[in-house]
């Protein structure tokens, strides 16, 4: 059974928003400057949770293997440029920003995206 482009398409949609999803607490990544004294409470709505809680929907072992699986599947992909289109499409990014990011028309960024997918297709049916 070999993926179809869509699916490949949807997988990788599926990863960014799994990464998007994964918990990043304050102070987990390395910092260059910075102090570890606690954050200051400006406003007394501040202290007491009188601000809008934010509910994360922490993604399953499951959701975080698929993910990672995506993204190995960008290896496949010859041309960092390529790499780089597909994944800010998963990102839910428009054309316009991507165009600019990769300094190419509208038209050619979508062919090269399209012979990225059909490259980790090819890939993918091969390994199997």
């Amino acid at each position: 059974m070999t993926l179809s482009t869509t699916e490949i398409v949807d997988r990788l949609e599926l990863a960014a928003s799994t990464l998007r999803r994964l918990p990043n607490p304050p102070r987990s990544s390395p910092r260059r400057d910075g102090n570890t004294w606690p954050q200051i409470i400006h406003d007394v709505h501040e202290a007491y949770g009188y601000n809008k809680p934010q509910i994360r929907a922490v993604p399953s072992a499951r959701d975080i293997q698929l993910m990672e699986e995506a993204i190995d599947w960008l290896r496949y992909v010859p041309e960092p440029d390529d790499r780089k289109i597909l994944w800010m499409r998963a990102e839910g990014f428009r054309w316009r920003p991507i165009c600019i990011q990769v300094g190419l028309t509208r038209s050619t960024a979508h062919r090269h995206a399209v012979a990225a997918v059909l490259t980790i297709q090819r890939t993918i049916k091969h390994q199997r």
